[in-house]
């Protein structure tokens, strides 16, 4: 696992550390006003309005003190939880039993990154996902659990040691980890985890300045008065009515259930693609792309290019970014979907308007547009940002295509 003390005991070490100080400090504190009211009451000196305002002082300070300092604690460990890449922790999770995990260190970026990868049509990669549990590296066979996006298996006991796995979940995991749905590890579920130090220190800026407090849900208002803030901050103008729009589209992709609201969580990622689409050129994002990945994709091009040449429409390739590339529904859990389909066949997708359910929905795209093909890069290019954003196992759209 690589380490033997996690950054989580490093800053609990320290935030002991720092309450000790604190505390030791606020006696010292309190010190001379001790002194002075023994003072005032032997010799008479203070004066009547020196008393009220020490004692006013003193009320003013001593309930709300506690209760300021354990909020602006809380806010400091939401903020280094974020930072980290760690996730909530919940503080009513029992950690009797539980596995510390790794500290994680975020990715960076090299010289090479903006320049095109090369990613073969023709060649085909070959998926080996690692033998033994990334956690405990004990090999079990069929009781290991895959990741769909990376190599890494796990045990389901050791994903609860480890606080990632709840019981809520563990029935989900158990049915999509084996199923052409799959199921995300903690690394690859957390879109976070792909910004640089740097990147992250902007994120973290941007939502401060906004007055966004982490690890809370938003509603509509919160969310569509963070993106004015956001837009004006960036540009020095309101947002247009027709931004405002694809905003309030946006938030309803990020709450399917209808909540009310969206996880925190969710946001999260949905900010943080956001940020590699506006930040990384696309050559840099398909670097991030894995094999599993890259594989997906292959077989989701080969099967639009029906004549094998090398080429698909234009409405195709856009089809492809709403449906191959997006979501996974929790009730495709069969293996009865071929490989080629990475996401579920919507009434939109290909394969259903060859069946004539919803042929109207090409046809105005036919007639305003001029056909465009599509070769194999810039397919991979065009829809990099929706492979990324499709690898959370949460029900929402982390990234709303364009109608």
């Amino acid at each position: 696992m690589g380490v033997l003390m996690s950054r989580r005991q490093t800053v609990e070490r320290v935030q002991k550390v720092s309450l000790a100080v604190s505390a030791f400090k606020d006696g010292l504190r309190e010190q001379p006003s001790t002194r002075r009211r023994g003072e005032a009451g032997t010799s008479r000196r203070g004066t009547l309005e020196q008393e009220v305002q020490e004692g006013e002082e003193e009320a003013s300070a001593g309930p709300s003190q506690p209760e300021e300092s354990s909020a602006s604690a809380s806010a400091k460990a939401a903020w280094e939880r974020l930072r980290d890449g760690r996730g909530v922790e919940p503080e009513e999770f029992d950690r009797a039993n539980r596995f510390t995990p790794p500290a994680f260190i975020r990715p960076k970026r090299e010289l090479h990154d903006d320049e095109p990868p090369d990613i073969s049509l023709e060649q085909r990669e070959q998926i080996v996902n690692d033998e033994m549990c990334e956690i405990c590296e004990v090999w079990t066979a069929e009781s290991l659990f895959p990741c769909r996006i990376c190599p890494r298996v796990y045990h389901d006991g050791c994903l609860r040691r480890m606080g990632y796995l709840q019981k809520d979940s563990t029935v989900e995991v158990t049915e999509t980890a084996h199923t052409e749905t799959g199921w995300s590890c903690y690394y690859c579920d957390n879109l976070n985890l792909l910004l640089t130090e740097e990147e992250m220190y902007s994120l973290m800026e941007t939502l401060k300045n906004c007055k966004i407090i982490p690890e809370t849900c938003l509603t509509l208002d919160d969310f569509l008065r963070y993106k004015h803030l956001l837009h004006k901050q960036q540009f020095e103008k309101p947002m247009a009515e027709a931004q405002e729009e694809q905003a309030a589209l946006q938030f309803n992709a990020l709450d399917p259930d209808k909540k009310g609201h969206i996880e925190w969580q969710d946001f999260l990622s949905h900010e943080s693609i956001q940020l590699l689409q506006k930040l990384r050129p696309q050559n840099a994002l398909l670097r991030l792309l894995t094999p599993k990945e890259r594989e997906r994709a292959r077989a989701a091009f080969l099967a639009l290019d029906q004549d094998n040449d090398g080429f698909i429409g234009e409405g195709e390739c856009r089809q492809a970014r709403h449906t191959w590339f997006r979501k996974h529904q929790k009730e495709m859990l069969s293996c009865n979907v071929s490989i080629s389909h990475v996401g579920p066949i919507s009434e939109g997708s290909p394969a259903s308007s060859r069946n004539g359910k919803s042929p109207e929905k090409i046809l105005p795209a036919t007639k305003q547009e001029e056909p465009r093909t599509v070769d194999w890069p810039s397919f991979l290019r065009e829809n990099v940002t929706y492979i990324l954003a499709a690898r959370p196992n949460s029900a929402a759209l982390h990234l709303q295509p364009p109608a």
